[in-house]
């Protein structure tokens, strides 16, 4: 764990291309060989941009949160209401992605924090997060304290995308020391 100094904060318009870019690097660094190649090439940063920039503008329950440091935006999360309330959760952080250069400094729990202190600003109690389930970061849910709760098996670009939630009955993470 590194003392990278990080404020969790809500996104601005002038940071959807850093959001962008941290999504993007996230992705071609955690899922080659588990979604399919075509999807990685497709996402461009102008296309990306334009996708954060939409959601940040429109922030309302749903928000996008970054984590801000001295080497510029290193982490995004976005969060709202639960998709699926049936799971018993009324929270949902729906991506949570850190820079693949700052792993392991603590960006990730303080996002998830960030995460639920929104969260709970907004009147909500519990959580859920749903991962691929060939993702590491399912290791990550599990040590702030995720319970795995449901299992769902979709599809994307035709093949198949087997996911797994989380779930956190209050929002406060597991005490622990290292996570990305």
């Amino acid at each position: 764990m590194s003392n990278l100094a990080l404020d969790i904060r809500l996104a601005r318009q002038d940071d959807a291309a850093d959001v962008a870019q941290v999504y993007i690097d996230s992705w071609h660094d955690t899922y080659p060989g588990v979604l399919p190649d075509a999807l990685l090439r497709a996402m461009t940063p102008k296309g990306q941009t334009a996708r954060w920039l939409a959601s940040i503008r429109a922030q309302g329950l749903e928000k996008v949160l970054v984590a801000d440091s001295r080497h510029g935006i290193v982490g995004m999360a976005s969060i709202g209401p639960a998709r699926d309330r049936t799971l018993g959760f009324d929270g949902e952080v729906f991506t949570l992605y850190v820079d693949p250069a700052y792993f392991d400094m603590g960006i990730g729990r303080a996002l998830l924090n960030g995460a639920f202190a929104a969260l709970r600003q907004d009147g909500m109690r519990s959580c859920v997060i749903w991962a691929h389930a060939r993702n590491h970061a399912r290791f990550f849910y599990e040590a702030m304290g995720g319970r795995l709760i449901a299992e769902r098996h979709a599809t994307l670009m035709g093949e198949a995308c087997p996911e797994v939630a989380f779930g956190w009955k209050t929002l406060a993470l597991a005490e622990r020391t290292s996570a990305r």
